[in-house]
């Protein structure tokens, strides 16, 4: 499995690329390969400020369906609107077709609180 060392990651499967005060998220590939196959994902078009923890849709896999949490505080400045029309890009690529959202960060210290790449992997077991 893939794991970049440049991201931070949840106690809930995503991961998240902070550039200057814009995170975009998405979820690992362990989360991905945990789903399945990814037939839908649902993110509500209709949100703009979110704060940590907040479902913001939910990712469909042929098994199951699985709420996708944001990591961290801020607006929504882009949905990743391509994963309407290829959702398997999901699976394919998380961390890069495959990413979900993009928020202007509001709180900085939330970002601190998320875990680097060996934590995660220690969570997961890996």
């Amino acid at each position: 499995m893939n794991f970049p060392e440049n991201l931070k990651y949840s106690d809930d499967h995503e991961w998240i690329l902070v550039e200057g005060n814009v995170a975009t998220i998405g979820i690992t590939d362990y989360a991905q390969n945990e789903l399945g196959d990814i037939v839908f994902v649902d993110i509500d078009p209709n949100l703009s400020d979110v704060h940590a923890g907040e479902t913001l849709g939910t990712i469909e896999a042929v098994k199951t369906v699985s709420d996708l949490l944001v990591p961290c505080s801020g607006k929504i400045i882009e949905i990743n609107e391509a994963l309407a029309d290829a959702p398997e890009d999901v699976n394919t690529d998380p961390y890069g077709k495959g990413w979900m959202i993009k928020i202007e960060i509001s709180n900085s210290s939330e970002i601190e609180k998320l875990l680097d790449v060996e934590a995660y992997k220690n969570k997961i077991g890996q």
